[in-house]
């Protein structure tokens, strides 16, 4: 009898889909990855066909299964997926009623800049532990039901359910049998209250989101449903779910409190894990869950930048600098500096801890001496220097100081950002040895269910350092580029936009004038 030893991890993100096979060593076995469209309707909006996404979570989980010698050996599927993004669908057709809104997506802007003014923030953030911003799922859901015809009605008959992508995975692949998501989806939504852990109707009032059209929520690890038989010849387990970055944090074995990990993709997303108690933010970072096993529900704090990698995708097909983002390695080496160039790269607005849904990007300290090396450079230190403005307010919001940080995602085999990056930062930084944590945390979850590994001890236990990167920078030279950085985003801050409205109403000092810690 042929041993299930191996576990198919779907990782449905923001720019392509990916499975990997992996065995009980955490050694992948099978990949394959497929890149997708975007769309933008209109400037500031981002959409998906979720019938792109359907087609390349298939396609891609049928050829590595096949690569391993068949559905035999896969002991269960382990999902995670680019959170807030969302689609409504016809639960009789499971066709979705208008392409998803991506967690990008700003057309909502004006619609959260209304509710902040009203004072619903406050509420908000209490019971979600989230912020009043476009980029969150709850006001994207209003929009749907508003704004394609008939949705509204089709929604209170109980025509339609509304999910996250892995939601709507979790629709298809079971044959439409489950309308389920995981806590750790459950908690983008802004309609999810994390400290009752369920449904809000409060949140639900605001937002006007019927309950009915909403999924049960579960655990990250525990038994979501089964694979309906046509697709692979015979049901697999469905085993583990979560959100893209608290899967990561999980791949990277963030299970001590005051550990943390970045993960670098199309944006950045800083996870701290604060324990069994949620600390809740003063500086506009995010209280969110880190994963639900059992019983025990451990809370994070996380900083969100909406552009990381999307910034040197934007260098190689934007500008045309670069042909591929290894060179951006080479480039930036090339160079002593950047010449005084900032890039504050604000393309969907900003993130942690601005939240500027309006802020638009922002080049800066050009010269005639300026060369597409110091561009390139720049546009890698503006990632090191968000993430140093999210560890900072971490810090300041009294969180346990992170002795280390672990990254993964595209980025992290950049060794001159990694570099760059321990030295903006003053801490070690770790890459471990297989950069796919978000992955590998799915599988994790799914094979905690299936038995593959018994407790976190053991899932911690599989982890491996590949290299260590060390500060190496002279204070005053920090100091001086950190406050440059800071009066780059102070120009390219929107004018009476929330983001200092909410400075003003908080005791913390405004970004702009922070110095470096």
């Amino acid at each position: 009898m042929i041993k299930k030893d191996c576990i198919l991890a779907i990782d449905q993100g923001t720019t392509s889909t990916r499975s990997i096979i992996f065995n009980d060593k955490v050694e992948t076995l099978a990949l394959s990855r497929r890149e997708f469209p975007q769309h933008y309707p209109a400037p500031g909006w981002v959409e998906h066909d979720v019938e792109d996404i359907w087609r390349d979570v298939l396609s891609t989980a049928r050829e590595v299964v096949d690569d391993v010698g068949g559905v035999s050996r896969i002991a269960a599927i382990g999902i995670t997926n680019q959170r807030e993004t969302v689609v409504i669908w016809d639960r009789k057709t499971g066709q979705a009623i208008h392409k998803a809104l991506v967690w990008q997506d700003r057309r909502t802007a004006q619609e959260c800049s209304r509710l902040f003014q009203a004072g619903m923030e406050p509420m908000v953030r209490e019971k979600t532990g989230l912020l009043l911003d476009p980029y969150f799922s709850a006001t994207k859901i209003a929009w749907l039901l508003d704004n394609v015809p008939d949705a509204r009605q089709r929604a209170e008959a109980g025509e339609l359910a509304i999910g996250t992508i892995d939601s709507f995975l979790l629709w298809r692949l079971t044959g439409g049998k489950r309308h389920a998501t995981d806590i750790t989806n459950a908690c983008r939504t802004s309609l999810f209250n994390i400290h009752t852990q369920e449904w809000d109707e409060d949140l639900l009032r605001l937002f006007n989101v019927p309950k009915p059209l909403l999924p049960e929520v579960l655990g990250n690890s525990c038994l979501f449903g089964e694979t309906d038989a046509k697709l692979f010849g015979e049901p697999i387990v469905i085993g583990g779910m979560a959100g893209d970055q608290q899967a990561a944090l999980v791949g990277q074995a963030c299970f001590q409190e005051g550990m943390a990990k970045a993960t670098y993709g199309t944006g950045c997303f800083m996870l701290l894990n604060t324990g069994e108690k949620p600390i809740m933010s003063h500086n506009r970072l995010l209280t969110t869950i880190g994963y639900r096993i059992g019983n025990r529900t451990v809370y994070a704090l996380e900083g969100s930048i909406f552009v990381a990698g999307a910034g040197i995708k934007w260098l190689r097909d934007g500008l045309h600098l670069i042909t591929h983002a290894s060179q951006t390695d080479d480039m930036a080496t090339r160079v002593p500096d950047s010449h005084g160039v900032y890039i504050v790269p604000a393309f969907v607005g900003l993130g942690a801890p601005h939240w500027d849904a309006e802020a638009r990007g922002l080049i800066c300290g050009l010269t005639l001496g300026s060369t597409q090396a110091h561009i390139a450079r720049a546009m890698l230190e503006s990632v090191a220097y968000q993430t140093y403005d999210l560890i900072h307010a971490m810090r300041q919001d009294g969180a346990m100081r992170a002795k280390m940080l672990r990254i993964d995602g595209g980025m992290a085999v950049n060794d001159w950002f990694a570099q760059f990056l321990a030295s903006m930062l003053k801490v070690d930084v770790e890459r471990p040895s297989n950069i796919e944590t978000t992955a590998i945390g799915a599988a994790f979850l799914a094979g905690l269910q299936a038995g593959i590994w018994k407790s976190l001890d053991e899932v911690a236990a599989t982890w491996k350092q590949e290299r260590v990167f060390q500060p190496g920078m002279e204070p005053a030279q920090r100091r001086i580029m950190i406050d440059g950085w800071h009066d780059a985003v102070h120009r390219t801050l929107t004018p009476g936009s929330a983001a200092l409205s909410r400075a003003g109403q908080e005791t913390t000092p405004q970004v702009s004038s922070v110095r470096a810690a």
